[in-house]
């Protein structure tokens, strides 16, 4: 009796359909089927009753589900276990700047309350660049604002909507309106970061969309000089709204309202398929989803 088929069983039942736990295991449907009957053959009994397209548990297939789900419970509690006991080694992790000041300080705190003897090394990369360290494996995992992440190398333990705001200084003209369109913005400066950014491009293609011009593109390379000029009244911004949330809460920035309902980007955290997953690196997954999911 193997994991993969108490796994397959599980599925099975929970789906009734074996092409659907197929496509949910990621295992052809001749596999999942072959590791049905192996389990059925170990036990001496049939645990589906197949009738036609339709499958449904049989009296001796419900029993074994409960044993089945308990075996598979201690046996993810047993490696949750050993995995994060007495974690050491280093962990290096990438983020962009909003993330690096806003998402990860709390997190990097606790963890290292946790494990103190894991020692931490954090670099502060856009998406593109933290995608190529860890194709490089120059980082163990990452924190990426964006779109959602389509890439066969990557795994995807942790994705949840960023809300993006645009913002001005106080007094700034555009205050005064009730919804801000694109062609409101044409004739104001556009504050933004390093091209490639994903709020930078999300804000410029939807000026493009509208047939929009803005005034000027002034190009800073940190979050903190964005908002340092957009406080000044030199232009507007679209910034991550936890970029700008203590601004927001002392009025440095008023947040105008979009001629959308909203912008969202994703922040996702990846590493890459082929990674050993360390016990540093586990604990650190599953704290990072534990808190950002509170």
């Amino acid at each position: 009796m193997e994991f993969r088929q108490l796994n397959a069983f599980i599925t099975v039942a929970k789906l009734s359909n074996f092409t659907k736990a197929a496509f949910e295991l990621g295992y052809s449907q001749s596999a999942i089927t072959a590791q049905i009957q192996l389990l059925e053959k170990e036990l001496g009994v049939n645990l589906f009753e197949r009738l036609g397209k339709s499958i449904s548990l049989t009296s001796e297939g419900e029993q074994f589900l409960v044993y089945a789900k308990q075996i598979i419970k201690l046996c993810d509690e047993a490696k949750s276990n050993l995995m994060t006991s007495n974690a050491k080694g280093t962990l290096t992790i990438g983020a962009n700047e909003s993330l690096c000041a806003v998402r990860l300080p709390p997190i990097l705190k606790e963890f290292h309350e946790r494990y103190p003897e894991i020692e931490i090394i954090l670099k502060m990369e856009g998406n593109n660049k933290c995608k190529t360290l860890i194709r490089e494996n120059q980082i163990d995992v990452a924190f990426i604002i964006g779109q959602k992440i389509n890439d066969s190398e990557l795994i995807t333990e942790l994705k949840f909507p960023e809300p993006l705001v645009l913002l001005v200084a106080p007094g700034h003209p555009l205050t005064s309106k009730k919804h801000v369109h694109p062609e409101d913005i044409a004739e104001y400066n556009i504050i933004v970061s390093e091209k490639g950014c994903g709020y930078r491009n999300l804000f410029e293609q939807s000026l493009n969309d509208a047939g929009v011009t803005p005034k000027s593109i002034i190009e800073m390379g940190s979050i903190q000089s964005i908002k340092q000029l957009t406080m000044s009244g030199l232009g507007i911004t679209l910034l991550p709204k936890i970029a700008a949330a203590e601004e927001l809460k002392r009025n440095e920035f008023i947040e105008l309202h979009l001629w959308e309902d909203s912008f969202y980007l994703t922040t996702q955290m990846v590493y890459h398929r082929n990674k050993w997953v360390s016990r540093a690196l586990r604990a650190f997954i599953n704290l990072s989803k534990e808190m950002m999911k509170s």
